[in-house]
């Protein structure tokens, strides 16, 4: 046996546990693009275990939950821009927020019991408190009758 090659380390490269020595390195793909998500799922699936939600996480769990998040935030985000150009506005704003999501019946049943900072409230008015329309006034007959004929003046 040389001494030299078992002093040099035997392997030809660190770190290239189960493929052949010196081979070219294949790019990583990761979850969240092989599953065609921006979202990160590594990240999700991370929280999930992190948070002790479930003994165990399976391997579709956290794909599926990026999913749902990147739907919800891409909706969210559609509406705000929406409710933004319509107060010809080129940046969201919380106020954008709150408009989108009270004017929409689904984000607003799912998010009901939210607070958004800065949103302030739905503009809207109660009927009663709107003053009467111009067409019921204009048919009413007058409190007093006219005269139709004067009566002279005394000199």
């Amino acid at each position: 046996m040389d001494v030299s090659s078992t002093a040099a380390g035997g392997k030809a490269k660190k770190g290239a546990a189960g493929r052949k020595a010196g081979g070219p390195r294949k790019k990583s793909v990761t979850r969240s693009v092989k599953a065609g998500l921006q979202f990160p799922v590594g990240r999700v699936g991370r929280y999930l275990k992190k948070g002790r939600y479930a003994a165990r996480v399976g391997t579709g769990a956290p794909v599926y939950l990026a999913a749902v998040l990147e739907y919800l935030a891409a909706e969210v985000l559609e509406l705000a821009g929406n409710a933004a150009k319509d107060n010809k506005k080129s940046r969201i704003i919380p106020r954008h927020l709150l408009l989108a999501v009270r004017n929409d019946e689904e984000l607003g049943k799912l998010l009901a019991g939210v607070t958004i900072a800065h949103g302030g409230v739905l503009p809207k008015i109660n009927p009663v408190l709107l003053p009467k329309k111009a067409a019921d006034k204009a048919p009413k007959e007058p409190k007093s009758p006219k005269k139709t004929a004067k009566s002279p003046k005394k000199a």
